[in-house]
C-alpha cells in the first residue's frame, strides 16, 4: 500500500489548490434517508418490506412522487450503510449485494430518475464503514468515479474505521476526485463530527471542499436526542454557523417526523428548528404508512419555505430564558426575518411570554407583519418596541415570518 499511500499525498497537494466545484446545495437540500428508520436490516428472506434493499428504495421514490414529497422539494432517495456486498470486485470496485439489490445500483438509480428524483449512496472513509462493509481508504478515486458512472448524485461519506489525522486530508481529496468524474454529486461530509471530540474543526476548509456536514451525534429516535441537538446548535462552538451559506450547510441530521419518540408537539419543533438552522431536510420514515398529522408537518409549504430561502442564512439562538429560547434568521425580502421561539419545558401547561422585534434585531419604524408559519395565520402588524404575546406549549414551537410593512 505504500504506493498508493503516496500516491494519496501527492493528489492531496493538488486538491488544496481546487474546492468543491459542483453549483449544488444552493440552498439545502431535501429528500429520503434510509438510517434512521431502517438502519442495517438486511434480512430481506425475513423481512423484506423493510429491509435494505432495492424494493425498498423503489417504493419510497414511489410514494415521494404520488404522495407530494417530490413537489415540496424532497428530490433526494438516499441510501445509507449496508447496501454492498461484503468484497469489492476482481477490479477492486465496490459492488452492491447482489441478492438485495439484483438490478445493481445503476438500474436503481435510472428508476428513481424516471421519477424526477435523485439517487444518494452511502461510502466511509475509512477501512470499513460503521456496518463493516468495504471503506474507500486507498480506493478514494476508484470509488468516486464508481458513483459517477452508476449516476449517483449524492454522496454521504461516514468516517468509522480511520484515523482522525487522515481526514484533513482525505476528505478533501474524495472531493477533487468527485469533482474530476464530471458529475455533479452533492458532498456529504461526516468529517468534523469525528474530529470535534479532539477540538473545534476548522469550518471555513471544510466548507471549501463539502456541501454539507455533519457535525454533531447522530439524531436518534426521542426528544432528548433532537432537543441536545439543537442545544449545540445553539452553543455554535467554533462559530460554524457563520460559514453556512449557499452551496454549504450544517447538518443537524434527519427529521424523525413520523417515527415513534416524538410528540405532535415535538415533531413541530424539530421542523422548526431545521427551518430556521438552515437545515438539510432528509426524512427518515416509512412514508407508506406515515400518519397524516406527520405528513401534513413535512409538507408544509411556509416552513418548507423558511428552511429553503435562498440568502442560506443559518438562524441563531438569541434569547435563553429558562426552558425558552428564541431563535431567529433573516430571509427575503430583505429587512425580514423568520423566528421561533421554543419551550423546552416538560410542564403541564403553555408558557406564555412578550416578545419584541427589536429583541430580535428589527428596527422598520413603520412597522412589520407578522404572519404564524405552520397555519398561516396573519399575527398582526407590529412595530419594533411593541410586545407580541406568545403562547408556546410544553415541548412546543411558536415558529413566525415578520416582514415589513409598507
Amino acid at each position: 500500500m505504500r504506493v498508493v499511500v503516496c500516491c494519496m499525498l501527492l493528489g492531496a497537494l493538488f486538491s488544496a489548490l481546487e474546492g468543491l466545484d459542483n453549483g449544488l446545495a444552493l440552498t439545502p437540500p431535501m429528500g429520503w434517508l434510509a438510517w434512521e428508520r431502517f438502519r442495517c436490516d438486511i434480512d430481506c428472506a425475513d423481512d423484506p418490506k423493510n429491509c435494505i434493499g432495492q424494493s425498498l428504495f423503489m417504493e419510497m421514490a414511489d410514494r415521494m412522487v404520488a404522495d407530494g414529497y417530490r413537489d415540496a422539494g424532497y428530490t433526494y432517495v438516499n441510501i445509507d450503510d449496508c447496501w454492498a456486498s461484503k468484497q469489492r470486485d476482481a477490479n477492486f470496485r465496490l459492488q452492491a449485494d447482489p441478492k438485495r439489490f439484483p438490478d445493481g445500483i445503476k438500474n436503481l438509480a435510472k428508476y428513481v430518475h424516471s421519477k424526477g428524483l435523485k439517487l444518494g449512496i452511502y461510502g466511509d472513509f475509512g477501512i470499513l464503514t460503521c456496518g463493516g462493509y468495504p471503506g474507500s481508504k486507498f480506493f478514494l478515486q476508484t470509488d468516486a468515479q464508481t458513483f459517477a458512472e452508476w449516476e449517483v448524485d449524492m454522496l454521504k461519506l461516514d468516517g468509522c474505521y480511520s484515523d482522525l489525522s487522515d481526514m484533513d486530508v482525505g476528505y478533501p481529496l474524495m472531493s477533487e476526485f468527485l469533482n474530476k468524474t464530471g458529475r455533479p454529486i452533492l458532498y456529504s461530509c461526516s468529517w468534523p463530527a469525528y474530529i470535534v471530540g479532539s477540538g473545534i474543526p476548522n469550518y471555513p476548509k471544510i466548507a471549501k471542499y463539502c456541501n454539507i456536514w455533519r457535525n454533531y451525534a447522530d439524531v436518534q429516535d426521542s426528544w432528548d436526542s433532537v432537543i441536545n441537538i439543537i442545544e449545540y446548535y445553539g452553543n455554535d462552538t467554533g462559530n460554524f454557523s457563520a460559514v453556512a451559506g449557499p452551496g454549504n450547510f450544517n447538518d443537524p441530521d434527519m427529521l424523525i417526523l413520523g417515527d415513534f419518540g416524538l410528540s405532535y408537539q415535538q415533531q413541530r419543533a424539530q421542523m422548526a428548528l431545521w427551518a430556521i438552522m438552515a437545515s438539510p431536510l432528509f426524512m427518515s420514515t416509512d412514508l407508506r404508512k406515515i400518519d397524516p398529522q406527520s405528513k401534513n408537518l413535512l409538507l408544509n409549504t411556509n416552513v418548507i419555505a423558511i428552511n429553503q430561502d435562498p440568502l442560506g442564512i443559518q438562524g441563531k439562538r438569541l434569547v435563553t430564558e429558562g426552558a425558552i429560547e428564541v431563535w431567529a434568521r433573516p430571509i427575503l425580502p430583505h429587512g425580514s426575518v423568520a423566528f421561533a421561539v421554543l419551550s423546552k419545558s416538560t410542564g403541564g401547561t403553555p408558557t406564555t411570554m412578550g416578545l419584541t422585534l427589536k429583541s430580535l434585531g428589527l428596527s422598520h419604524k413603520q412597522g412589520y407583519n407578522v404572519t404564524e408559519a405552520f397555519d398561516g395565520f396573519a399575527v398582526g402588524m407590529f412595530r419594533p418596541k411593541d410586545t407580541i404575546t406568545i403562547q408556546v406549549d410544553p415541548t412546543g414551537v411558536f415558529l413566525a415570518v415578520a416582514k415589513p410593512h409598507h
